[in-house]
């Protein structure tokens, strides 16, 4: 089972960027989907992208499409929230998640599996803190 290490938080003003990266260890990201999610204090946590390892279709939250890249290298072992122009509202713990695709996901628009609960690995949060 693939285990998931998040990267690449921090402090940055508004208008800054930030690479995050979701590293996997014991295999690899191979058939797999990633996301990620993030969450604010007293907030729900939020899909923010997510990519097909197997497809390379890609999806974006209306709120950082546009500023947000979601990649993953060739080795298929990383995958890469590229975070420009980044806003206050950006502030949250974002979490990198993976999930093993099936037909049925890769016949599917990326918005019909954004919930939190269809993945079931998961790496630590990284904070985003994005001062004014």
């Amino acid at each position: 089972e693939v285990q998931l290490q998040a990267s690449g938080g921090g402090l940055v003003q508004a208008g800054g960027s930030l690479r995050l990266s979701c590293a996997a260890s014991r295999s690899t990201f191979v058939n797999h989907r990633v996301a990620w999610f993030r969450q604010a204090p007293g907030k729900e946590r939020e899909a923010v992208s997510s990519i097909s390892i197997w497809g390379h279709t890609t999806y974006y939250a209306d709120s950082v499409k546009g500023r947000f890249t979601i990649s993953s290298d060739d080795a298929k072992t990383t995958v890469y929230l590229q975070m420009n122009e980044l806003k206050p509202e950006d502030t949250a713990v974002y979490y990198c998640a993976a999930a093993l695709e099936t037909l049925e996901w890769r016949i599917t628009p990326h918005e019909v599996h954004l919930n939190p609960t269809e993945y079931s690995n998961w790496g630590q949060g990284t904070l985003v803190t994005v001062s004014s």
